[in-house]
């Protein structure tokens, strides 16, 4: 079970974009992410007509490090790490570490 999972709301804790917020749209096997409105790149695309590609400067989102975000607590609005606690039925759940609160 990872940590962070794809719709979750993060906050950004290092780099050029720290202290921006988004949701995790995908998460990539190599421990890096997507996260909405962060990381915006700039991209030089050529016109396509077949495929109806304009081209030009295409603004679009790049991945993250996983390592660079970190869970944002609702209640706190602060970042906050994440545990697992396991519950009497077998099913493990993910927790705030700071308030004891499960993750929705």
């Amino acid at each position: 079970m990872n940590k962070i999972k794809t719709g979750d709301q993060v906050i950004v804790i290092a780099g050029k974009d720290k202290g921006k917020q988004g949701s995790v749209t995908k998460i990539l096997n190599n421990g890096r992410c997507f996260v909405s409105g962060v990381q915006i790149i700039k991209r030089h695309t050529k016109p396509n007509p077949n495929a109806g590609v304009a081209g030009g400067v295409v603004e679009k989102e790049a991945s993250i490090d996983m390592s660079n975000i970190s869970i944002l607590n609702p209640s706190s609005k602060k970042a906050d790490k994440v545990t697992f606690k396991v519950l009497e039925d077998g099913s493990k759940v993910r927790i705030f570490k700071s308030s004891g609160k499960e993750i929705k």
